[in-house]
């Protein structure tokens, strides 16, 4: 009987194995480059500076109560979204049968739209915004989480891991609190044509990361 017991033990011991080292890509330890990197690549993605414009028009009719409060939604909206596909994001992908490779191009394709907008149109055009939505719909998504800042972080999390995914979405929502909370000072030193320079620089950086996304995705198919 407890030679049986102990067998059963032995066989359950390969399943643990298995999923320890699943688990462990993800749960490495990092290195601080890599979360340099990590937090780098979607704080241009996210440009909370370059839209300050777009933010201080979205809000320009509201009271000072109620844009702290449109800023407050706005942050926990992209914080939660963003964290969502942190920690789900390489279960959606299995879901759908996405390679990761597959996934870089699209993603590389996308950001090379946002890009050329941005460079082309200066930044994103909302119409008939209401001020009880505005903090969720433009300004969480798809100004702050959108589709750019998705495709990264589903980027991170396959190639640095959980840890620095979850750590560079978390530094990016401080970020972009602070941006929010000091949005009128800064705005001030900016100026229009300050905001609209530093949103198109960090449209051409868009693009490289975009063209960079590309590239590493091709790679495997002319591999193949």
């Amino acid at each position: 009987m407890a030679l049986t017991e102990s067998l059963k033990g032995w066989e359950a011991k390969p399943k643990i194995i298995v999923s320890l080292r699943v688990w462990g890509k993800f749960l490495v330890q990092p290195s601080l480059h890599e979360i340099l990197k990590a937090i780098i690549a979607l704080f241009i993605i996210v440009d909370p500076l370059g839209n300050v414009p777009i933010f201080i028009s979205l809000t320009e009719n509201m009271s000072p109560a109620e844009r702290r409060k449109t800023f407050r939604v706005a942050v926990i909206v992209s914080f939660v979204l963003l964290m969502v596909f942190a920690v789900l994001g390489q279960q959606l992908l299995s879901v759908f049968g996405i390679s990761i490779y597959s996934f870089m191009v699209a993603g590389g394709i996308l950001l090379m739209v946002i890009a050329i907008k941005i460079l082309v149109f200066g930044g994103w055009e909302e119409r008939a915004i209401s001020p009880e939505s505005v903090g969720a719909v433009p300004i969480a998504c798809p100004l702050l989480a959108g589709p750019g800042a998705i495709t990264t972080t589903i980027l991170i999390l396959q190639t640095s891991g959980l840890v620095v995914t979850i750590l560079s979405v978390f530094v990016i929502s401080l970020i972009v609190w602070l941006v929010f909370y000091f949005i009128d000072p800064i705005h001030n030193f900016l100026g229009k044509t300050g905001s609209a320079v530093i949103a198109r620089v960090m449209a051409i950086f868009i693009a490289a990361i975009a063209i960079g996304f590309i590239v590493e995705g091709l790679k495997h198919y002319m591999i193949l």
